[in-house]
């Protein structure tokens, strides 16, 4: 593969508006798009992962939507594979493509690659699962902010998954999983550009409480009730589902549920700009300023 093959990673926020610029730029571009949004993968989440709708999916090609189950467990490592493979398939026939999504930890590992992993202790890993379902996930957190808090600090807290890898890392090797991923990047066979959108605080928490309200308008509640069957797969144990579950179990009233969401999904945003605005490559714009990052895209591809 040529060097002349370019990959535009859009990174923000969530509600930002970057599936709507990432469709612009593939159809300025005549290309394909990589989601790299954990959740959108699951085909069962429909409404509370806000996916492109028909319109929007059929105004560019998207790769990585709908594209596995939640009964399946999708790694970051399995999502690196796979979608260097499609990156390969997309730049035979054209020479840029485009990757849009907040999920941190997946961006990183298309772009950057992953480390090799260690062995992980099986039992530990049973342990901390048994430990998760009679304690619950706050006892999970409390002890790996404890033994590791640079990756405490840097991932969703929320996800039970990423919490329990954290931790098992540390009881099978004493090394800090933080310290694992701040290792040289790989080389790839293609050139990044790394565009970030973000806006005003005040607007952005806006449109992230207006989201919320659309989805439950579309109908959240009874999709959240039709995953009652698959609600302990890790898939589920996100913003936006976990806070509806605690509703159908009758642990708070709905408007109090909504309220949650709405509040958990403004503190992931928050983590979400932490975690890209330490990468010093990424140039910032305002969500609806295409005509600049064209411009900007077409300065870099010269």
């Amino acid at each position: 593969m040529p060097l002349t093959k370019t990959l535009i990673s859009v990174v923000g926020p969530t509600a930002i508006g970057k599936t709507a610029l990432a469709i612009e730029l593939a159809q300025h571009f005549e290309t394909e798009i990589i989601s790299a949004d954990s959740r959108q993968f699951f085909k069962e989440m429909e409404i509370g992962t806000a996916k492109p709708d028909a319109i929007e999916l059929a105004a560019a090609k998207h790769h990585f939507i709908d594209s596995h189950s939640v009964t399946k467990l999708f790694s970051t490592g399995d999502f690196e594979q796979e979608a260097l493979k499609t990156l390969e398939q997309i730049f035979e026939a054209h020479n840029i493509a485009i990757m849009v999504g907040g999920s941190g930890l997946y961006v990183n590992a298309l772009l950057n690659g992953l480390d090799e992993m260690p062995e992980i202790d099986l039992t530990i890993r049973e342990e901390l699962n048994k430990k998760f379902e009679t304690e619950g996930l706050s006892a999970i957190q409390s002890q790996l902010a404890e033994l590791d808090p640079e990756y405490f600090a840097k991932v969703d807290q929320n996800n039970p998954q990423r919490m329990i890898r954290g931790l098992e890392v540390f009881l099978s090797t004493g090394q800090k999983l933080s310290s694992m991923l701040s290792s040289t990047k790989k080389e790839r066979p293609f050139n990044i550009i790394k565009i970030g959108l973000n806006t005003d605080r005040a607007v952005l928490y806006d449109r992230i409480n207006r989201r919320v309200d659309l989805m439950v308008e579309k109908g959240l509640i009874d999709e959240v009730k039709s995953l009652l069957p698959f609600r302990n797969y890790n898939a589920l144990n996100t913003v936006g589902y976990s806070e509806i579950f605690d509703y159908l179990d009758g642990k708070v009233k709905l408007q109090d549920a909504i309220a949650a969401v709405k509040q958990n999904t403004r503190r992931f945003a928050k983590r979400q700009l932490t975690w890209f605005r330490r990468d010093e490559e990424i140039t910032w714009f305002e969500p609806n300023d295409l005509q600049n990052v064209i411009a900007y895209i077409r300065e870099r591809l010269k």
